[in-house]
């Protein structure tokens, strides 16, 4: 597709663990119309996120920690259950290695064969976030490590969950998974593998 597009300027408005920025484009309109529009653009850097799960036991290792902007939108459970994440923030660090270490940060696991699902942009109308996802098949017991919870200098507080299949099957029939990375995990483990599911759902 040609590009219908140009940008004249961006500028930043704020600077913190995000930035905020704002451009300004010319823009050709799908009718021919030339328009000048200005947008604001949310930049954190982009992020790995992975499901491990056990195929013998079938359960999934997945965390809840205190998400404010869920609270701030005032929904009553702002610790929603996700697959782990992490930024890709350590330079020379790949989305494989970033995703790799968030499982024995976050959950004290140590991962070694994973699928590739897919890098996608999580919220393209304002972010440049893009998230490489993850499968992670384990064997629980012998991929344990340590108790997890998050990295200690960067003051999380993680809780980790082991919950079978089967009940993350349910919690996505009925949009119960407020996250959309990792709902989109839970399903594509379910297509990938519907195996594991064929006599729990």
């Amino acid at each position: 597709m040609s590009q219908r597009f140009r940008i004249l300027g961006r500028s930043t408005v704020y600077s913190g663990f995000t930035t905020l920025e704002v451009a300004d484009l010319e823009v050709t309109f799908q009718s021919g119309e030339v328009r000048r529009i200005r947008r604001e653009i949310e930049t954190h850097g982009s992020g790995a996120a992975i499901l491990p799960f056990d195929p013998v036991r079938r359960v999934a290792v997945m965390v809840r920690q205190l998400r404010v902007p869920i609270a701030v939108a005032g929904e009553d459970d702002a610790y929603p259950l996700e697959a782990i994440a992490g930024l890709l923030d350590v330079e020379g660090e790949g989305p494989e290695a970033t995703a790799r270490r968030e499982a024995e940060e976050e959950a004290g696991l140590s991962v070694f064969d994973m699928i590739p699902v897919a890098a996608t942009y999580s919220t393209p109308g304002i972010s440049t976030e893009k998230l490489h996802l993850f499968l992670a098949e384990i064997d629980i017991h012998q991929a344990r490590t340590s108790a997890g919870g998050g990295a200690a200098e960067e003051h999380e507080d993680i809780e980790v969950v082991v919950i079978p299949l089967g009940e993350l099957a349910g919690l996505a029939d009925r949009g119960e998974l407020q996250d959309l990375k990792t709902f989109a995990l839970v399903q594509s483990l379910r297509i990938a593998r519907p195996a594991l599911f064929a006599d729990i759902e």
